[in-house]
């Protein structure tokens, strides 16, 4: 088992062309799984002619009583929601959302964070949290009436 370990250890240095060992990179996680309702119907684009991307949103729910912990059961509904924008890049995936995400739909999207910058019509710098979708679960065929 030492005998595997060294020689992954320098495989991956031979790989990145590095002596120090404190240079190997950790492995992370970074998931995201979300359950909603889609927003918008799905739209395609294309950056310079390439990687075409199909993007729509999702709205999730979260309910919660106001008032005393003790009296649960005659506190106000609050309820917030809050809109995730979702890219799907792999291109059968991305082909599938375009032709079946349908505004209303429940979905359950499965991907990445990812953090960006834009600059808007006005010129004006604006951050944007993306979700990068590489699976996404069909629940309903209907739209919600």
């Amino acid at each position: 088992m030492l005998r595997s370990a060294s020689a992954q250890m320098f495989r991956q240095l031979v790989r990145y062309g590095s002596t120090d060992t404190s240079l190997i990179l950790e492995r992370s996680i970074n998931r995201v799984q979300l359950l909603g309702r889609v927003g918008q119907d799905p739209v395609m684009r294309q950056v310079d002619g390439r990687n075409p991307v199909t993007i729509f949103s999702i709205a999730t729910n979260e309910m919660w009583r106001t008032g005393e912990p003790e009296m649960n059961e005659t506190g106000d509904i609050s309820q917030k929601t809050t809109w995730h924008r979702i890219s799907v890049f792999k291109p059968g995936l991305r082909d599938v959302a375009y032709q079946y995400v349908k505004k209303g739909s429940r979905i359950l999207v499965e991907g990445k964070l990812d953090y960006g910058e834009y600059t808007d019509k006005n010129q004006v710098r604006r951050q944007a949290t993306t979700i990068i979708a590489d699976n996404i679960v069909f629940l309903s065929d209907k739209e919600r009436m």
